[in-house]
């Protein structure tokens, strides 16, 4: 905030006023005026007169006045003085903030169709951030207006506003009376769905997952939970949901869709590496509209050096229940701890997803070849008709904070049913979310599975019974190592229990640290099950391609470090 009569005289003047800046300040305001005042902001410049220093100099307190009052700070007090010689100046500047100014009273004025609703704007009063005692600060005060007007438009009153605001600050008392005026305009209604930018697929898709229904209040939520809908479909790479820029009737006003969609062929690849299954290759074809009729052909394979996984299936699109139905056939090879594994699967699913919840009823046949090196072969197959209920509630589902995802399954097998063995098979997971402080996280993990069958389990196909250790398991011990140990060989058990606990601490919003403990077993025999603990640390990344970790676990029970890595790239 350079005078113009010095900005004039930039040109003309000599150009010699070097300096340095110390600033003397509570930490409250110190930052700002390292960032803001003038003095700071022009000191490394070479162009800078010792005329306009000195006028910087002099009007301190009028820069200084200006910039605390964003923070509160009204009656700040603001000297500066220049010394040194003339080679190595120093501007020293000493300010005393003052009072911190506090709010004394808001007065929120309503006007529209929400002056019928006493309830709901008792609810924006009480929801408003700002309240008697707390400090003013500009940003805060800017942010409580944003939010308020966000919560009024959220719900029913879609074309709400802010028709007017004043802070009126006493600096002698160092109080601030609040006002904001809102004007909620009509409540809307939702009316049909007006899609756009259809040409391939047919609108039937959008139809069955719509979950809105005609003539319900307007809810953001719920233009939100649609648009959510559509982009879980493979046909589409983006969606958006509102209600126009300016819808003419509020009752039963047309619900805007508009759509980008994919075309029929889509191919996908990428490369990764984690001390799992090590480094990994894979290639992804999908054909959108089999048949003409939207009908999904998706074939998968996937490359690593102890896993290779192809799979093929077709899936139509959504009933009018929201209902999903699929053909599939896989094969998945694993070699790890002494065990190679082929398993071959084919099946029928149908899954139905509303909001946060996802159930999937199935019907798969399992066959499986389990090669241990010091044991005997096992063959086994198993029709297994299942069952699977899952929950995500979580803030965000690449980098939750917040929230937890729970998921259980149960399935059964009759001997003599395409089937070697009977028994019935049950398996859960849980990951809880939990935000600590502005960053950081507390995650806690557990996992129960169990096959129930009278006898050994070696008639069980090995896919359905149960190894554990690894990255997303029990780190600081190899993957599936954790088992039935026969001659150096790690074969799977009917019962399994892990559990974890793990705190993140992000110094950067895109980087941080993490602390753990994990836990688990693996055992046929319960009463003879034997825990294996892992403790470590690492580093957590928000890369652009997903959540990286790098983990550094002792395996306390084994006495060995031992890596965890996963990261992939997709391109």
């Amino acid at each position: 905030m350079l005078a113009a009569g010095c900005a004039v005289s930039l040109a003309c003047a000599p150009a010699h006023a070097e300096y340095d800046v110390k600033i003397d300040a509570p930490k409250s305001i110190r930052d700002l005026l390292e960032r803001h005042l003038d003095l700071s902001r022009y000191k490394d410049r070479k162009d800078i007169t010792d005329d306009q220093l000195q006028y910087m100099v002099e009007t301190i307190g009028d820069q200084v006045t200006k910039l605390t009052a964003t923070e509160g700070y009204f009656v700040p007090k603001a000297t500066a003085k220049l010394d040194g010689p003339p080679d190595h100046r120093v501007v020293n500047v000493k300010v005393e903030p003052g009072p911190r100014t506090t709010i004394d009273n808001v007065a929120l004025d309503f006007t529209g169709a929400i002056t019928q609703d006493a309830k709901r704007i008792d609810e924006l009063k009480k929801s408003w951030s700002l309240q008697h005692g707390m400090a003013f600060r500009q940003a805060g005060w800017d942010k409580a207006k944003d939010d308020s007007l966000a919560a009024l438009q959220s719900k029913r009153y879609y074309a709400a506003k802010q028709t007017s605001s004043q802070a009126r600050v006493d600096p002698d008392e160092s109080k601030a009376d609040l006002s904001v005026g809102y004007d909620s305009g009509p409540a809307y209604t939702l009316g049909p769905l007006d899609v756009q930018g259809l040409s391939r697929y047919p609108i039937s898709i959008i139809n069955h997952v719509n979950p809105l229904r005609v003539g319900e209040d307007y809810s953001a939520d719920r233009l939100q939970a649609l648009q959510a809908a559509i982009q879980g479909q493979p046909y589409f790479s983006n969606a958006i949901v509102d209600l126009g820029d300016d819808p003419k009737n509020p009752v039963n006003a047309p619900v805007r869709v508009r759509v980008r969609e994919y075309p029929p062929n889509r191919i996908t690849s990428g490369v990764g590496y984690g001390t799992d299954t090590g480094a990994s290759l894979e290639g992804r074809y999908q054909y959108l509209n089999l048949f003409s009729k939207a009908w999904v052909l998706d074939t998968q394979a996937r490359i690593e050096q102890r896993r290779q996984y192809l799979f093929a299936g077709v899936t139509v699109p959504p009933d009018d229940k929201q209902y999903v139905n699929s053909l599939y056939t896989s094969m998945d090879r694993t070699d790890t701890s002494g065990t190679e594994t082929r398993s071959y699967r084919s099946g029928f699913k149908q899954t139905r997803v509303r909001g946060i919840y996802e159930t999937s009823f199935t019907v798969d046949f399992y066959y499986d070849d389990l090669r241990p090196d010091g044991a005997e072969r096992q063959l086994s197959k198993a029709l297994v008709p299942g069952f699977a209920w899952t929950r995500r509630d979580v803030d965000d589902p690449l980098f939750p904070r917040r929230g937890n995802i729970i998921t259980t399954q149960i399935g059964a097998a009759v001997k003599g049913v395409l089937t070697d063995q009977s028994f019935v098979r049950s398996y859960s997971r849980i990951r809880q979310f939990v935000p600590v402080g502005q960053r950081d996280i507390f995650v806690a993990r557990g996992e129960l599975g169990a096959v129930i069958t009278s006898g050994s389990g070696d008639g069980v196909p090995a896919t359905l019974r149960f190894r554990t250790g690894g990255t997303q398991s029990v780190r600081g011990y190899d993957f599936q190592s954790i088992g039935n140990d026969v001659n150096g060989s790690t074969l799977p058990t009917k019962f399994l229990v892990t559990g974890g606990l793990e705190y993140q601490r992000w110094f950067l919003p895109q980087w941080g640290a993490a602390v753990f403990w994990d836990t688990g077993t693996a055992t046929d025999n319960w009463s003879e099950r034997r825990w294996f603990n892992g403790v470590g640390v690492g580093v957590r990344w928000k890369s652009p391609v997903g959540p990286i970790q790098l983990d550094m676990a002792y395996g306390i029970q084994q006495k060995q470090f031992r890596p965890s890595v996963s990261l992939g790239i997709a391109f």
